[in-house]
């Protein structure tokens, strides 16, 4: 008795069903006497992603290896544990043979140096191209198509992350057609390429959706990673030759890093061209053409990163919302920072107000809660702290060590006297503290004069020893710091401060 199984394999998954090409797979189950044909054993596999190589009939080569093991494990579970000692799956690489290495002796003698610098420069511009759509389409098969198939994830979450990927695939195969038939002689040398390049660009305007949704596309992957099976089908592929040690979000970005490495290659390429060349004008206006598309990529894919931000903050209290955060169109810095107590703060510097926010997790959702009321930066006072002016750790603790001098600090406050608030915030380390007070001094220099309260305010002397004159106030600093209530006006955040004083006092007097 002779049977027949057909099976089909997709990253350790079994897919019953799914016609596939090649002759079918046959086991001898009839117990005849062995024959003297040598029988490859069944071999240690690395991964399961090996199964579906990106070659012709991976899975159905590999499948005899793994049925083994296959029998022992359920269909979803990884299979590291029985890979110790086989070794590393090689990595897939790619073609880095220079235009010049294609060429014999007799002919490398026949072109200038300058001019072989010049069709490498062309050749590299062909090459990623070439590189890129590979990228794309193996986004689509390798991740894309598989997570859809397996239900890993659903159609529009696949929708949004991967944006639309696949419109591009045209546009670069265009590109790439042009330059291999523009491409004369067995040389394989290009004569001109400007007007080639310059009629190509506009499509790139295309960019324009893709770059401005990656923020969203980058964090909704970043929570489906917390999923079991999508963790495990990423890993799998991570392990795979096809990645090249690449995940996918890496792939998925691919075609922004492109974008900004086309004005590079365009004067490489200018660089090399004789004065002469016909080249030379339209080289210098595809390089101005390409830098007015990815200005307008990037004055777009800020307004979105700045309302995707926006959209996540969340407010305790209605009078937190301040009118000028529908003003704001672009997000000048964002980032972890310590406040005086300690605390961890995400503070936000958009282009009208600097919010300080608590990150916080609500439905599974994360978002910002606002801390205290949002500085408009036009009413905001910077003060750079030398390392050890200010004292960190908070007024109860540093009641019994003195608190603990800081390094990396400088202070906002507000010249709002309704307001009446003032943070001192701790940075890392001295580099990320100066793109702070570089991002801070530029968008108070964008603001226009202030009101002459603000005159009043800068004038009257320095914040902190306005701050220290004052025992109990709104202006305190310190209780602004270490007593920081969740969602309170500053007429709450004064009263309660006041009786917090006033128990104190109660407490001595008892002796309680």
């Amino acid at each position: 008795m002779c049977c027949t199984v057909r099976v089909d394999m997709c990253f350790g998954y079994v897919l019953y069903g799914v016609s596939r090409p090649g002759p079918p797979l046959t086991f001898d189950l009839t117990g005849s006497e062995p024959s003297n044909k040598r029988v490859r054993p069944l071999v240690k596999v690395t991964s399961l992603a090996n199964l579906m190589s990106p070659s012709k009939n991976g899975a159905v080569r590999r499948f005899g290896q793994t049925l083994q093991s296959m029998s022992s494990k359920s269909p979803g579970m990884s299979l590291r544990a029985s890979s110790k000692g086989a070794g590393p799956t090689p990595t897939k690489r790619r073609n880095s043979t220079l235009w010049s290495e294609s060429l014999d002796v007799h002919q490398k003698s026949t072109f200038s140096t300058k001019e072989i610098k010049r069709q490498e420069a062309i050749h590299e511009l062909y090459r990623g191209e070439q590189d890129l759509i590979e990228d794309l389409q193996m986004a689509r098969k390798a991740y894309h198509d598989p997570m859809l198939k397996l239900s890993i994830m659903t159609e529009e979450e696949l929708a949004h992350i991967f944006g639309e990927l696949d419109t591009y695939i045209p546009l670069h195969e265009d590109l790439y057609a042009k330059l291999t038939e523009s491409a004369a002689g067995p040389s394989g040398i290009v004569g001109q390429i400007g007007q080639i390049i310059i009629d190509w660009l506009p499509g790139l305007n295309s960019y324009k959706v893709y770059c401005s949704h990656q923020l969203a596309a980058k964090a909704l992957l970043d929570q489906k990673k917390q999923d079991k099976r999508v963790q495990d089908f990423l890993q799998r592929c991570l392990e795979s030759p096809f990645s090249r040690k690449l995940d996918l979000w890496s792939f998925l970005d691919i075609p922004r890093s492109r974008l900004v490495k086309y004005p590079l290659l365009f004067r490489e390429i200018l660089r090399h061209t004789p004065a002469e060349h016909p080249d030379i004008a339209s080289l210098e206006k595809a390089i101005a053409i390409i830098q007015g598309i990815l200005s307008d990529i990037n004055v777009q894919k800020g307004e979105s990163e700045c309302q995707y931000y926006i959209d996540k903050l969340e407010y305790l209290d209605d009078r937190q919302r301040d009118p000028l955060i529908d003003s704001c169109k672009s997000l000048s810095c964002h980032g972890e920072l310590r406040n005086k107590s300690g605390s961890k703060l995400h503070v936000f510097l958009f282009s009208e107000l600097l919010v300080l926010t608590r990150p916080v997790t609500r439905n599974e959702r994360s978002c910002f809660q606002v801390y205290r009321q949002p500085i408009p930066v036009r009413d905001l006072a910077l003060e750079d702290l030398q390392d050890g002016d200010a004292r960190m750790g908070g007024s109860f603790r540093g009641a019994f060590t003195n608190g603990e001098k800081a390094k990396n600090v400088f202070r906002v406050s507000s010249l709002d006297p309704s307001h009446g608030q003032s943070h001192t915030l701790q940075v890392n380390d001295v580099y990320h503290k100066q793109q702070w007070l570089n991002c801070l001094r530029g968008a108070m220099a964008l603001q226009p004069a202030g009101p002459p309260r603000v005159r009043t305010e800068t004038t009257a002397g320095p914040v902190s020893s306005r701050r220290r004159s004052s025992t109990v106030s709104l202006d305190n600093e310190e209780a602004d710091e270490n007593h920081c209530p969740d969602a309170v006006a500053p007429s709450q955040s004064k009263t309660r401060l006041e009786k917090r004083f006033r128990g104190s006092l109660r407490r001595k007097e008892t002796g309680v």
